[in-house]
């Protein structure tokens, strides 16, 4: 009978260490359950605390994206409240000694008094700005665009990312995969091949949705894979390509003017095309193109010898656009030395395969500087600019560097920056401060016929200051300029430390080298010397954010680099003839335009 209790009370026992335990369970989940959730509610009350949030943009993140952990990396960067950011000048960077005057026209009327300006809806641009470090992080590219793709040059509002995903670089290798065939375009005794320096393709992974209502061939809607190349080029047609295969994927459209820059895509994910063009045609005057990719047709064209424009009928658009998505708010600098801001009037509707413009509000800024003129310092933008909470920040073709103010259009700050600048400026966050890393080119008789220091700059985004600058001599003929004419690729990641810069007719003519910077001091890391490069180099990383910089010159080589060490890993003869145009990559898949009538899609292995 002892024996009979002892057991039902071990049994009792240990039915109730079960019960107990089981509850402990249960709490423990439940609180983690509820913690998580409290997490969630708190990022939410947050950020809706901000008046600047961007709620198109956080509905467009996954559940992965919003409830993923913060790597180290990712807790050591600065969200936007708390980047310190007061833009303001400091004596050496007082608009007043380099500008002569601004003005601002709206709608067609020139305002008597700048001051009075003031935006209708304001401008930020500092939405999704954790995301895009996110992202960046994860290798998912950046927040300026709901789209998955490069839709803009160099990727986003801050001209930093020209990549999508991932490589795995199991071999270290660059690999020709196709070619296409692009043409030429003879203009006013000009004749005009292939991609130009400022050039860029555009790639996108279009929705199956929104590809049903464009004019894609029906091969390419069907396929739910497709990564679209849209390219510009020099010859006037946009060509769109699968990247994977550079098969045609919808016909080409022959616009007739001449396309050195990249255009842009809308970051809404909206089927729509912005792309100025960079020299006249016997169609007429050169100008900014608006174009539906539901139809090809064109919606809108504005810019072409506008009475704004202080350089007379000189019409360029070089720079890529960006789009401020919450405003409905088109930002286009011109070579005209006009800033545009359109107020678009977007409609779109998918469901019914429908897309209109009807601009309402047309504002125009320029501006003259103390020494700009005909013959020198010219008037003009040709660069694609930063936006920042904002402002926007560009280089011109008057050896100007120019913080403004778009809801007021007030110039905050200007640096020298001494020369002609094709290279557009890049911005970094680095310990809750904003910079920019930025250069320029020698522009052959303005400071000298023979050499000039071509200088390197990162600058206080803030007031404008130089804090460090590296200095190359370079040498130019006329009309092919040394320098920089390229845009610096900011490493991230394991290369975090380090940026990467093309320096052209360094050396000799015929010589340049990619230079690999200490970001905090300038100190030249390494160089990799081959002929001069007008391309932008890239940085592309694996899953374990290693990183390789890859790069292409004007002897039509490819160069694959270890980005910590400079080691080349490959090389590769990618034309018989110069590569101006720029590169960007999905995944493990590159393509570039060369001036030999060709684009190309390289994979890396």
């Amino acid at each position: 009978m002892k024996k009979i209790l002892t057991c039902l009370l071990l049994i009792s026992i240990l039915t109730a260490c079960f019960v107990v335990a089981f509850f402990a369970l249960s709490v423990v989940k439940d609180d983690k359950e509820f913690n998580e959730v409290a997490t969630e509610v708190t990022k939410n009350i947050d950020d809706k605390t901000d008046s600047k949030t961007d709620d198109t943009q956080k509905d467009s993140l996954t559940k992965e994206d919003t409830k993923s952990e913060l790597t180290a990396a990712q807790k050591q960067e600065n969200t936007d409240d708390a980047v310190s950011f007061q833009p303001h000048a400091v004596k050496s960077t007082k608009p007043s000694k380099y500008m002569k005057m601004t003005k601002i026209n709206v709608n067609g009327k020139t305002l008597s008094n700048n001051k009075k300006y003031r935006a209708k809806q304001e401008i930020s641009f500092e939405q999704g700005s954790v995301i895009r470090r996110r992202r960046t992080l994860n290798f998912q590219g950046s927040e300026y665009t709901a789209a998955e793709g490069i839709v803009t040059f160099r990727g986003n509002n801050f001209r930093d990312n020209p990549v999508w995903g991932t490589a795995d670089f199991a071999e270290n290798k660059l690999k020709s995969d196709w070619t296409y065939q692009t043409g030429k375009l003879t203009s006013q005794g000009k004749t005009w091949t292939g991609s130009g320096w400022t050039g860029q393709p555009l790639v996108v992974k279009w929705p199956r949705a929104t590809k049903q209502v464009m004019n894609m061939h029906s091969w390419a809607k069907e396929d739910d894979s497709l990564v679209e190349v849209i390219y510009a080029c020099l010859d006037g047609h946009i060509y769109f390509l699968d990247m994977k295969t550079g098969r045609q994927t919808r016909d080409t459209l022959d616009i007739g003017y001449t396309f050195k820059g990249a255009g842009a895509l809308d970051p809404r994910g909206y089927p729509i095309m912005y792309v100025g063009s960079g020299y006249n045609s016997s169609k007429g005057k050169s100008r900014v193109f608006v174009i539906s990719l539901i139809d090809g047709k064109v919606l809108y064209t504005f810019g072409d010898s506008d009475p704004f424009s202080l350089r007379g009928s000189l019409s360029f658009f070089d720079s890529s656009a960006l789009v401020d998505a919450e405003t409905d708010t088109l930002i286009y600098p011109g070579e005209n030395g006009i800033l545009y801001l359109i107020h678009l009037g977007t409609n779109y509707d998918e469901a019914q395969g429908t897309l209109s413009i009807n601009p309402d509000r047309i504002v125009k800024w320029h501006y003259q500087g103390l020494r700009t003129g005909t013959s020198k310092y010219w008037l003009g933008m040709e660069d694609s600019a930063v936006i920042y909470k904002g402002y926007l920040y560009i280089q011109d073709n008057g050896g100007h560097f120019m913080c403004l103010d778009l809801n007021t259009l007030q110039l905050v700050w200007v640096q020298d920056c001494l020369d002609d600048s094709n290279g557009s400026p890049v911005m970094s966050i680095e310990d809750g401060k904003a910079y920019l890393y930025a250069s320029t080119s020698f522009h052959f008789g303005w400071r000298s016929s023979s050499t000039a220091p071509i200088p390197i700059w990162k600058i206080d985004a803030e007031t404008g200051e130089i804090l460090w600058k590296t200095e190359y001599d370079c040498r130019s003929v006329s009309d092919l300029s040394g320098g920089v004419q390229s845009t610096i690729a900011l490493g991230k990641n394991n290369l975090s430390d380090n940026l990467y810069v093309t320096v052209s007719r360094t050396g000799g003519l015929a010589n340049g080298v990619l230079a690999c910077l200490d970001k905090k001091t300038g100190k030249i890391n390494w160089e990799h010397k081959a002929a001069y490069a007008w391309s932008s180099p890239i940085c592309v990383y694996d899953q374990k954010g290693d990183g390789r910089v890859i790069y292409a010159t004007s002897a039509g080589m490819m160069y694959l680099l270890d980005g910590k060490s400079g080691e080349v890993q490959d090389e590769l003869h990618v034309s018989g003839s110069c590569i101006e145009a720029s590169p960007v990559v999905y995944d493990d898949r590159l393509v570039i335009g060369t001036r030999g009538c060709q684009i190309c899609g390289i994979k890396i292995l």
